[in-house]
């Protein structure tokens, strides 16, 4: 842990070419990508490169502005949705930090590397969730109590009135709620912990855009969420497993086609 700001070499000083051609590109189809959006990732991109820890100093809001060719309010908007990822935090009058939070600390767990706009990355976090929520889903069906069964149908149902009525909040909370409820019901701690590990490094991917709408797939997520549900409901295990795979396959392909959509148009 250190308070000496970062090396200056380490960050570079104007945007890469990749994400300069995104915006290009957004704004040629009419798609227009907010700026801080871009910076958020170039910054998850810099603490991971450099290897910072929690606690490690980062460059100034003014410093950072110079040195990828932006404003401070960018910036600053760029740093809001890092410190509400848990990955950066600003102090009054010392500057602005790693995040020692427990955001942070499940990203040191994982190897520090995790890039959420880095798709082999994404790829490999799917593979993980894949192995430890359908392990999940299998128990659950075997372990589920009537209270834990309930707890599902609610999440179900909510998922359901958030994609009806457009409500981007409500269905992104009961979508968290569906599947902690399934590793919950599994009545294995570790995967519950494991599972909600995922999730959260899965979320610094969602937080930066690719979250802030209900896209095609939302619909084909409720009616799949109802699937596993019922497959647990009625105990059976090898169906839960089966239709989790499905899910997150499913969407793993819209995590996928967003991420090429952003970096190559």
């Amino acid at each position: 842990m250190s308070d000496m700001p970062a090396p200056q070499a380490a960050l570079p000083t104007q945007a890469p070419p990749v994400a300069a051609a995104a915006v290009n590109g957004a704004e040629k189809r009419g798609d227009y990508r907010p700026g801080y959006e871009i910076v958020a990732e170039q910054l998850l991109e810099f603490i991971a490169e450099s290897r910072l820890e929690a606690g490690d100093r980062l460059p100034t809001e003014n410093d950072l502005a110079q040195r990828l060719n932006t404003s401070r309010a960018v910036v600053r908007e760029a740093v809001k949705i890092l410190s509400a990822l848990g990955r950066v935090r600003a102090h009054k009058g010392r500057g602005l930090f790693v995040a020692d939070d427990e955001g942070m600390l499940v990203t040191s767990r994982w190897g520090g590397f995790f890039r959420p706009v880095d798709l082999d990355h994404v790829l490999m976090l799917f593979e993980f969730r894949r192995v430890q929520e359908m392990a999940a889903s299998s128990l659950a069906a075997t372990r589920a109590t009537p209270a834990e069964l309930r707890s599902l149908e609610v999440a179900v149902e909510q998922c359901r009135h958030g994609f009806v009525n457009g409500e981007v909040g409500v269905f992104n909370k009961a979508d968290e709620d569906f599947h902690m409820a399934v590793a919950a019901a599994s009545h294995n701690a570790f995967l519950v912990s494991a599972v909600r590990d995922a999730r959260r490094l899965q979320r610094q991917s969602s937080a930066i855009g690719i979250h802030d709408s209900l896209g095609e797939g939302t619909e084909a997520a409720v009616a799949e969420h109802e699937v596993i549900y019922r497959a647990i409901r009625d105990g059976r295990p090898d169906e839960a497993a089966e239709a989790t795979a499905a899910h997150l396959d499913r969407t793993l392909e819209d995590y996928r086609r967003e991420i090429q959509r952003r970096l190559f148009g």
